[in-house]
């Protein structure tokens, strides 16, 4: 490839600067990775970055470093593709007629640059059309693009309301809406989008589906997209289900402070759907367009009362990262990664991006990543001391050993006993390693894990109306957030009420409302569930569920289940140690590790499982930690005693006493 004259001389002028600088003796020995290639002949180079590459560096590749086999540093440019932004305007002008059986809209585009879609913008709630497009330069002769293809809006918020078509010129658009198999919906302004000038390349991404969890009305997928620091361009579904819709959330684990949570990054409608007399059209692509840090995508799929969809894999496609460079000889030459502490490098090579995203990419055979021969490889997460400040546990009431299943980091899920027992928030779990504490991440999913309770229907005689039942819980203090039954009734209509009973320290019992609800039944409706959400932590471990029947014979209820979210704690330990969680103590303050510092580094690394062992109680509970919820305590029938005691003594001493009798003399 020739390079212009002004070119080559910004390139010599750069290069005799940064290798001035840049030679060394050897390979720098503040960074941990090292991958090899080799140059078959002096020239501008371009490649792509493998995705271990990319995983082994920081998010924006400031510690990507390139050296030649003489040790000398070469300045690089780095080279992100992204897709040109689609021009999307309101269409210029459009008319709606209403036919027999057909509703037709015809627009003026406004668009100079070709057109390839258009989108159209309705209120209407949930329908499902066919709908047939044509173009004309002139608004007089039409040509047919696209016939029988659906647009859609479901309950569940799953659409698809935009007609694809072949770019052209289409100064005018005629979309005919099929009618004839429900009514007519209005329809206002249509978007109209421009077609993309070129087409950006992606990779196929390999990527396995790591975790499912089939949570109330919602599949919850994990995908291990094998790196981070990944350019996602898309998400494919993979599915031989033959009619569906469902909408899909996207979302990524983000360490947020000494916490990991989910943040939703994107959404987006898969279907798959058939229009009389058409094959079935379908959409399983999710655009993503944004860079992951995670390894880890979350997909939550809405299933509603639909049953969850057999998902065969998860395709991910990612925009390829180029690194391009100047190569002065042949020979090997080295990618180093891996420095944390580095400065982003400056050459002064950004002034030519323009020119350089015209070079070619050549493929080259990169090694696998490996240890930098200068560096001693350090263990992972270093920076994550096992040993921490020493702790006096007697404020604790109880403990589980950890069992471990390797060394490294490690993911335990708090059970219930833990659940139910530790500090709401749980400021007052701890980690020890002998007396000495573990630092730790809390991860917070969206993972529901259900439990089987029994139910007693228990009718008042006193109220004949009335319909209850009694819910007994596994422990009490439980954070649940969801209760579910099913109806055997198929036609009804109740406001629900869930609550528990407890008693104050005078004894005194009352009511407290946990939840509340309308629940309407009808022979249509597919699923006789019904759900409550619970927003408040339980104190006891009994719920009471109420409803007023009125004139209508009782609702039947079964199947009661209850929910609560999957929490998780993130450390780090040896194979060999002995770990323990310890938690039952309201009154110490929320832990402050440096863990933060390397939050992100502890959360990207590979995770063994951790199981907890068997409670211990470490202390007698006290007063309060050992009445029982809905009974008044020790305390008060101690002061009753006392006070009616008091009140005896008081009496006695106000009642006169009796004279004595008198003497009687002969």
């Amino acid at each position: 490839m020739r390079l212009k004259t002004r070119f080559a001389r910004k390139w010599l002028g750069g290069f005799a600067l940064c290798w001035v600088c840049g030679a060394v003796a050897a390979l720098p020995s503040d960074w941990r990775h090292e991958q090899r290639f080799d140059v078959s002949s002096p020239g501008l180079m371009k490649f792509s970055l493998p995705a271990e590459t990319l995983n082994a560096s920081r998010a924006g590749l400031e510690d990507l470093r390139l050296y030649d086999s003489e040790g000398n540093g070469l300045p690089f440019f780095i080279e992100r593709p992204t897709p040109a932004g689609k021009i999307i305007r309101p269409a210029k002008s459009f008319q709606v007629s209403l036919k027999a059986n057909t509703t037709v809209l015809t627009l003026e585009t406004g668009l100079a640059p070709p057109t390839d879609a258009v989108s159209l913008e309705t209120p209407a709630g949930s329908f499902i059309k066919a709908v047939r497009a044509e173009g004309s330069a002139d608004g007089q002769s039409w040509q047919l693009l696209a016939d029988r293809q659906p647009i859609f809006r479901t309950p569940s918020g799953a659409s698809q309301l935009r007609v694809n078509l072949p770019a052209g010129n289409w100064h005018w658009l005629r979309l005919t809406v099929d009618d004839a198999r429900s009514p007519p919906i209005p329809f206002l302004g249509p978007l109209v989008y421009a077609a993309a000038a070129e087409a950006t390349v992606v990779e196929l991404q390999p990527a396995a589906i790591l975790e499912r969890h089939e949570n109330p009305g919602e599949t919850r997928l994990t995908v291990n997209l094998g790196a981070a620091n990944l350019d996602i361009a898309s998400v494919r579904i993979e599915t031989a289900e033959p009619l569906f819709t469902r909408l899909v959330t996207l979302a990524v684990p983000v360490v947020s402070e000494d916490a990991v949570r989910e943040q939703t990054i994107g959404q987006g409608s898969v279907y798959r759907v058939a229009v009389e007399g058409q094959k079935p059209a379908e959409n399983l692509l999710l655009p993503v367009e944004l860079r992951v840090r995670s390894r880890e995508l979350l997909l939550l799929i809405r299933n509603q009362d639909s049953p969850p969809l057999s998902i065969t894999a998860v395709r991910v496609e990612r925009r390829p990262v180029f690194l391009v460079f100047m190569a002065r000889s042949t020979g090997a030459h080295h990618l180093l990664t891996g420095n944390s502490r580095c400065e982003a490098p400056r050459y002064d090579l950004a002034s030519l991006g323009a020119d350089l995203r015209q070079v070619r990419a050549a493929p080259l055979k990169i090694s696998a990543l490996a240890p930098n021969p200068e560096f001693r490889a350090p263990e992972a997460l270093s920076g994550v001391e096992l040993g921490g400040t020493a702790l006096d546990v007697a404020d604790w009431t109880f403990r589980k050993p950890a069992g471990l299943s390797g060394s490294g980091v490690h993911q335990m899920e708090l059970d219930l006993e833990v659940l139910a027992s530790a500090d709401t928030g749980f400021a007052d779990l701890r980690v020890l390693h002998g007396s000495n504490q573990v630092p730790y991440l809390m991860q917070s999913t969206s993972i529901s894990r259900s439990l089987s309770s029994s139910a007693t229907a228990t009718n008042d005689s006193k109220h004949p109306t009335l319909s209850r039942w009694i819910i007994r819980l596994p422990k009490s203090h439980l954070p649940l957030t969801r209760l579910s039954c099913e109806a055997r009734s198929a036609l009804f209509q109740r406001d629900v009420t869930l609550y528990e009973e407890l008693a104050d320290d005078r004894g005194e019992r009352y009511r407290r409302t946990v939840s509340n609800g309308a629940w309407t039944q009808t022979p249509d409706r597919t699923s006789r569930e019904f759900e409550l959400t619970l927003n408040q932590r339980l104190q006891s471990d009994t719920l009471f569920l109420e409803t007023e029947n009125g004139d209508n014979p009782p609702v039947e209820l079964e199947k009661f289940r209850v929910f609560y979210p999957a929490t998780r704690v993130l450390f780090k330990a040896n194979s060999a140690s002995t770990v323990f969680l310890y938690y039952g103590n309201s009154r110490v303050p929320p832990p402050r590790y440096d863990v933060s510092l390397v939050a992100g580094q502890l959360f990207l690394a590979d995770k063994s499982p951790a199981s907890l062992g068997a409670e211990e109680r470490l202390k007698k509970p006290s007063w309060a930690e050992g009445r029982t919820p809905g009974k008044a305590g020790p305390v008060f029938w101690g002061i009753l005693a006392v006070v009616v005691a008091g009140l005896l003594a008081i009496i006695s001493r106000l009642v006169p006493k009796a004279s004595p009798p008198p003497t009687s003399f002969p």
